[in-house]
């Protein structure tokens, strides 16, 4: 398979979060220079959800929409965004790697769903597609999850650790020559709930949020959700989120603003015990949090590590972009999941491969 990629080839990395506000398309070359991977942005674009894909994804999370069937339906929307992608960038494409979007993700039970058949995809425009990276990982006892850390420590090497703000907050850095990686808490997946209760799809900059008050009880009650007393490796599902933290809030008939505020607060100090905890100098933030000014303004003032905010283009896309990596390294047969990170049995070349 490796002869399909070399330094040349554009390849496609597509992500689907948590927070259901769009599909990330990103073509990037990747290329090793100096014993080094290194990669060149070439495009990128994010692609709006309609209304009716956010319901067609939460109908499917709820069971109302036949799982096999929106996998398919759904992997007709990716390839036809990919295209309209393709055609904007008059890009020649030699590879899709594609995450898919998460409907289900229980590792304890052996179980993980990410949407968006790469069958499909791979029919549609007739270009090879990676996809369905979690599975294998779950199979050989890991979590599935998270995937990003190798692409962290292979493309973002230069930093002591990478933060991603999305719909769960997530870390990734290496101790002793050994990776590690976990989800830390719930983020925008939970700020953007609330937010849609003031009919807003998301709080802009945390403005409503530093408008508000910290609500000392709903505070301390969060930190001590049994998730905080796991050890690594582990990762958070849209499950989880809804049974133990949405739950929990959705008692507290508190003013939205002050609810905001209390969780942008969790966020920040559930951060900066890692950073302590991990003895973090540095980290490279990314995902839309990285632009929620109260959330890092509270996070800067409960470490020290060192915030770095990169250009725009990285923080919207490197989890596509890293995705995007992902693939190559399938096609090369070379591990792009890490046991250390996931808890599997062994490191491993993940994702089903579908040629044309």
């Amino acid at each position: 398979m490796h002869n399909i990629i070399n330094d040349k080839s554009l390849v496609i990395g597509v992500m689907s979060g948590t927070s259901m506000d769009g599909i990330d398309i990103t073509c990037a070359q990747y290329c090793v220079h100096k014993k080094k991977w290194k990669f060149n942005l070439v495009a990128s674009e994010t692609f709006a959800y309609t209304k009716q894909i956010k319901s067609d994804l939460l109908r499917a999370f709820t069971g109302e929409y036949k799982l096999s069937k929106i996998d398919i339906d759904f992997g007709c929307t990716i390839a036809s965004y990919i295209d309209l992608f393709i055609k904007k960038y008059k890009l020649n494409v030699d590879l899709i790697s594609s995450h898919g979007h998460t409907i289900f993700h229980d590792p304890v039970n052996g179980y993980t769903k990410q949407i968006g058949n790469g069958r499909v995809i791979a029919k549609k425009l007739n270009i090879p597609v990676v996809s369905n990276f979690r599975q294998q990982d779950i199979d050989y006892g890991g979590q599935g999850a998270p995937l990003v850390p190798i692409g962290d420590n292979l493309l973002f090497s230069e930093y002591s650790s990478c933060l991603n703000l999305g719909g769960i907050a997530n870390i990734s850095f290496e101790v002793d020559n050994k990776l590690y990686g976990y989800d830390i808490c719930p983020c925008n997946m939970v700020l953007n709930y609330l937010s849609n209760k003031l009919n807003k799809d998301y709080d802009e900059f945390g403005e409503i949020a530093s408008n508000g008050k910290i609500d000392n009880d709903l505070f301390n009650i969060l930190n001590n959700i049994d998730y905080y007393k796991l050890d690594i490796p582990k990762s958070i599902g849209k499950e989880l989120v809804e049974q133990y933290f949405i739950s929990l809030i959705d008692l507290y008939k508190i003013d939205t603003r002050d609810l905001l505020s209390t969780f942008v607060e969790h966020i920040a100090f559930q951060i900066s015990l890692n950073f302590l905890k991990m003895d973090i100098s540095n980290s490279l933030l990314s995902g839309g949090g990285a632009f929620n000014k109260y959330l890092i303004k509270r996070l800067d003032a409960l470490t020290s590590t060192n915030l770095i905010i990169p250009d725009v283009d990285i923080v919207n896309y490197k989890e596509a972009i890293v995705f995007g990596f992902l693939g190559v390294l399938r096609m090369l047969n070379e591990n792009n999941c890490i046991a250390s990170v996931t808890g599997a049995h062994k490191d491993h070349s993940s994702g089903d491969v579908y040629l044309v």
